[in-house]
Order: C-alpha cells, then structure tokens, then sequence
C-alpha cells in the first residue's frame, strides 16, 4: 500500500470522529496531527474509535485484515499512536507483512 494512500485514509477517519463529535479542528488535518499526548486532537475513546473506523475501512476498502492495537503496538518504544503519519507508516508495515506471507 502507498503510504500517501493510508495517510488520507487516517486523516478522513479522523476527520470524520471530530465531525460527529461537534469539533472543530483550529487548522487543516494533515500527517503532522497528533493522536496521543497533549496536543492530540482525540480524547481515549476518540483513538478508540479511529482504530477500529481504520480497520474496518482497510478491510472494505483495500481487503487487509489487520489489528491495530495489539501487544506488538503498545510494546513499541514510539508509539504507532503517537501521530497521524506514525499510525500511517505502521499501517503500511503490517500490510507488507501481511501481503508477504500472502504470497509464501
């Protein structure tokens, strides 16, 4: 998968759970944006519900079944979570992972 193809992907769903819940980001949302920590643009149950909105659309969008927050995730030194282009380049990981195993 192109990382510039799973960046926008993130991003609309970011955009979207900040739509439904009546927020409104001060500036534009781009692979910069945080997702954890202090000038994250998610409370807990925000990233919560990005992870599981990305998995859902890698699955019906581009057929890559993937778990986003498991141990491998949360027992990183940086956290895959830490921004909107970690998460991306995480994403494009596993799918290369997964896409090599499909083809052994």
């Amino acid at each position: 998968m192109e990382r510039a193809v799973v960046t926008d992907m993130v991003v609309k769903c970011l955009e979207e759970i900040l739509q439904q819940d009546g927020q409104t980001p001060e500036r534009p949302i781009d692979a910069t944006a945080q997702l954890i920590g202090q000038d994250s643009l998610l409370d807990s149950l925000g990233l919560v519900r990005l992870i599981a909105d990305v998995e859902q659309r890698l699955h019906a969008e581009h057929e890559i079944l993937v778990t986003l927050a498991d141990e491998r995730a949360m027992s990183q030194k940086n956290s895959p979570f830490r921004s909107v282009s970690a998460l991306a380049e995480y994403i494009c990981l596993l799918a290369e992972e997964q896409h090599g195993h499909a083809r052994a």
